[in-house]
């Protein structure tokens, strides 16, 4: 935005323009969006869309995508071990923790991709500094902003860009979104966006604050201009968001919650082209076996349900769901019946689009680094195939150098 108005609030009257101040911070980041588009040309996105679903605190990925025809993961896991007869499995090797009967059938629809052995070289089990290494793609720190923040930064430079074209679901913007111009809203929950925009008092407070017109051409007329634009496109989507009634039933919990407003986001915002969305709980040092369950089931049925209702609308083969967490969990269980902060682990690609199946080999637990499952896939291979494949950018300038991106897209 600097090249276009001053980064100083713009100040009229004695009164804040909204541009992150006494406005919600939603509204700036829209309003800030709008401006730029406005200075921008160029053709317009595709129709895809990309889900990112965050697992943080560092989910156990031999316990959620599980090598059970291996005698040395039962040696390493006497206690939090799967049984093997509980296990849903994938093949004569492989399967999927009990808890997942919602991701096991997708797969067997072939509408899942199973990336294994996921990580970076010189591994961190720090959750800020390796959560901060996913977000922006860059263990060695040499990148600023976050890789989707710089991939719409990139497209800004020849696309005319919808102020929401990426959404977050979160109470503080996460490093992914952060860009250098590019502007992404967030928001704790659409319950925050209706309670600002479905309240006519609020609405005409937010309006009023823009004071009267300015002169024509002027900056703080820009930035006027953007705010009713933000306000107005806000008015439309909490409308539209309100009145969509979703066609499966989700469960009460951080994932069905978090998965049903992506729906209703998806089905009512045509322009909306990234959402991201992050639940917690996966720190599992101490009583895994059931907060694991419990975090793995509300997983696996809000991410089935999601399918079902693009499938229901007819979005499916726009729309893909893409897993991480910051690392895996270490190969051996403590003391605790629990895991400790480990390295690999596997990703999820989900949707009608995806090359389904396993990718990459089994965990190799004969030969570990450090007590870890060695990566094998580079994360930033998997994003590569995102950024170009999926939603259309260039994963040489977005990641800094060319990575061979991974073959998940049936595209």
């Amino acid at each position: 935005m600097s090249d276009l108005i001053s980064r100083r609030d713009v100040v009229k009257r004695g009164g804040i323009i909204a541009i992150g101040l006494t406005a919600p911070r939603w509204l700036s980041a829209i309003a800030q969006a709008d401006v730029i588009r406005k200075a921008k040309g160029g053709k317009s996105l595709g129709d895809t869309v990309l889900v990112v679903c965050q697992f943080s605190g560092g989910n156990d990925g031999l316990n959620t995508v599980i090598p059970y025809g291996d005698k040395i993961y039962y040696d390493l896991r006497p206690t939090i071990g799967i049984p093997e007869k509980d296990v849903l499995k994938i093949d004569d090797h492989m399967g999927f923790h009990p808890a997942l009967t919602g991701i096991a059938e997708l797969y067997q629809q072939k509408k899942v991709a199973v990336i294994q052995n996921v990580g970076y070289p010189n591994p961190n089990r720090s959750h800020f500094k390796s959560m901060d290494i996913w977000q922006s793609a860059s263990p060695e720190g040499t990148l600023r902003y976050g890789w989707i923040g710089r991939h719409f930064d990139q497209q800004m430079l020849v696309h005319a860009l919808n102020p929401v074209v990426a959404l977050g679901l979160s109470t503080d913007k996460p490093l992914a979104l952060t860009a250098h111009n590019a502007s992404i809203p967030c928001f704790a929950s659409l319950a925050d966006l209706q309670n600002l925009i479905g309240d006519p008092d609020a609405e005409k407070m937010l309006r009023e604050m823009q004071g009267a017109n300015a002169k024509t051409g002027s900056a703080i007329r820009a930035v006027q201009q953007a705010n009713e634009t933000a306000l107005d496109a806000m008015t439309i989507l909490n409308q539209q968001v309100k009145n969509y009634q979703p066609k499966q039933t989700y469960g009460n919990d951080p994932f069905g919650n978090g998965f049903k407003q992506i729906a209703q986001l998806i089905a009512t915002s045509p322009a909306t082209r990234v959402v991201y969305f992050s639940a917690g709980g996966f720190d599992t040092h101490a009583r895994q076996p059931d907060t694991h369950q419990r975090l793995l089931s509300g997983f696996g049925n809000a991410v089935n349900a999601f399918q079902k209702e693009m499938e229901a609308i007819g979005k499916d083969k726009n729309v893909v769901v893409l897993t991480f967490s910051e690392f895996g969990r270490r190969a051996h269980e403590n003391a605790s019946m629990g895991t400790d902060h480990g390295a690999a682990a596997p990703m999820f690609l989900i949707g009608s689009s995806v090359k389904p199946g396993l990718h990459g080999p089994v965990p190799d637990l004969a030969n570990l680094e450090n007590g870890d499952v060695k990566h094998t896939i580079d994360f930033r291979e998997v994003y590569a195939a995102t950024l170009d494949t999926w939603v259309g950018g260039d994963s040489s300038v977005v990641l800094g150098q060319q990575y061979a991106p991974a073959d998940l897209f049936a595209i």
